[in-house]
Formats: C-alpha cells, structure tokens, sequence
C-alpha cells in the first residue's frame, strides 16, 4: 500500500513538472497582414484596422495590389523604403510623357498633409495654364526651374504634351512647383488644364522628359511608442481601436507577457488577457489533485 502511495506521489509530481515546462496549447488568432502582394507592410503601416500606428489608419487599402486611400482617390503603392521612410505611388490617372489624361486634383487630408506629405524631390508639373493664373502673376514665386529643364522641353519632347503647343501655334504657360502650391489651389484655381508629378528631381540633370520617373514619394516619420520593445519581444505594434492607444499585439506562440501586455491579443479581440497556458495547466493539475489515494 505504501508502495503505491508512494507511486502515486510521484507520478503527480512528474505530471506537475511536465505540465510547467511545456508551451501552452496553441490558441488560433488573426494576425497582422505582413505584405500585400509583393510589397511588405510593416509598422507603422497597417492594412488591418488595430494594425500599425493610429496615425496612419485606413490609408492603405489592399484587393490584388497595394493602395494608398486619399479624398480624392487610390494610388497605387509602387515601393515602401522602410529605412530612408519613403512611399511611392502612382496615379493611373494622372497624365505623363506619354499618355494625357483629363485633369483632377491630388488632394491629402490634413492628417496626411503633416505625417506622409510629398518629398521635396517630388515635382508638380502644372500645364498649359492660362496667361492669368495666379502662378504666373501675384504667386509667380511658387514656380521654379529644377536640374535645367524647362516647359518648352517639356512639351517638345513629350507626344502626350505636344497637343498644347499645336492648339496654339507656341508653348502654352506652365509652372514646376512643389506640392503645397496644389494643396492651397485647386487645379480650377490655378487654371491649368492637367498636371503630372516628376520623382527624384535632383538627379535629372540631363535626362530627357521621356525617361523621368513619374509619379508622387511621400515621406512618413516613425512616431516614438516603444514599437522596437514590442517587437523584441514577439509582438506586432498597433493600437486600441476605440481609445488608438498604443498596444502590443502578441502572437500565439509568444511567451513575453510584459512585453506584450499580458496576453494581449490582436486588434478587435477583447477576450480576457489571461493566458490560455494557465487555465489549461491549472485544469490539469486540479484533476490531478482530486485523483484518490489508496
């Protein structure tokens, strides 16, 4: 009898350490998308509502390819640097060396204007404006020349751009500027008939319009919310989708409660942030404990 007592004991004492050593059952949540087709998403982007920095919420917008999401449109994402924090999209829409489109604005919310606006080496090409738009009169100061180039080689050397220089018998007024001339003035107001944009300007010296890289990089600043914390730990960064406080979202096989806020899961989900491990070995041990001794 005391043999098996003593067996007993000891097969509970060696299901007690088992049972604290083993990783916890694995509980199924829904994790931060990490790319959308080829381009990565990583904080402080998100394309899940909770995901990334609040301040960046709903911009992205993933179907088949990656959008950009502004009042007036989607731009698709060509490219994110993640270490010089750069995006770059494009406009289908938007006119270009080759192709002329009808005329619309670019327009970024107030939000977006300060935490992702266009690079200094972004360029906005108004053209074929009217001898009375505002840029070329009271606001002429807006317009300037980048890397040589001019409007005469603008229209010149671009098929799509041509068409104004043969409605007029000459080239028609235009004006490179930067993007807070089209954030103030609507392309109505600047009267102009189109507009394109023009990317890394400061190395165009030379090349000809037909082979500049068209299209809008904007620059994003990091905000400072202990993300790199996080991430050591295992977690996602992202935020509380009612209060957008900064939250650590833990995956499932994480083990770094402090970090992750004890258990947090992802956005959305607001059961308890006890951990799933505890409850599983604490039910273990009280069937343990309730076995008879013979």
């Amino acid at each position: 009898m005391h043999s098996t007592m003593a067996a007993l004991i000891t097969f509970k004492l060696f299901m007690f350490i088992i049972l604290t050593l083993q990783p916890p059952p694995t509980l199924s949540l829904t994790p931060c998308r990490t790319s959308c087709g080829s381009i990565a998403i990583n904080y402080p982007f998100g394309i899940d509502d909770g995901c990334g920095a609040p301040q960046f919420r709903h911009m992205l917008n993933c179907s088949t390819e990656l959008f950009f999401l502004t009042p007036s449109g989607g731009y698709k994402v060509q490219h994110i640097d993640y270490d010089k924090k750069t995006m770059t999209i494009y406009d289908p829409a938007m006119s270009t060396c080759s192709i002329l489109q009808p005329h619309h604005d670019f327009i970024m919310t107030d939000i977006q204007s300060v935490t992702i606006a266009p690079t200094p080496d972004t360029v906005f090409a108004l053209l074929n404006c009217s001898i009375d738009s505002p840029v070329l009169n009271h606001y002429k100061n807006l317009c300037f020349s980048f890397s040589g180039h001019s409007c005469d080689e603008l229209y010149g050397a671009c098929n799509a751009f041509r068409v104004f220089h043969f409605l007029t018998n000459s080239s028609p007024p235009c004006c490179f500027t930067e993007y807070d001339t089209v954030k103030f003035m609507s392309m109505n107001i600047l009267d102009c008939t189109h507009y394109t944009t023009v990317i890394n300007t400061d190395s165009l010296m030379g090349v000809v319009p037909s082979d500049w890289v068209y299209g809008i990089k904007l620059s994003y600043s990091v905000p400072e919310t202990g993300c790199e914390l996080c991430s050591q730990s295992g977690g996602t960064c992202g935020y509380d989708t009612e209060t957008e406080g900064m939250t650590c979202l833990c995956s499932s096989s994480s083990n770094y409660t402090r970090e992750c806020a004890g258990g947090s899961l992802t956005a959305g989900d607001h059961r308890s942030s006890h951990s799933p491990w505890t409850f599983f070995n604490v039910a273990i041990l009280l069937v343990l404990s309730s076995l008879p001794v013979i």
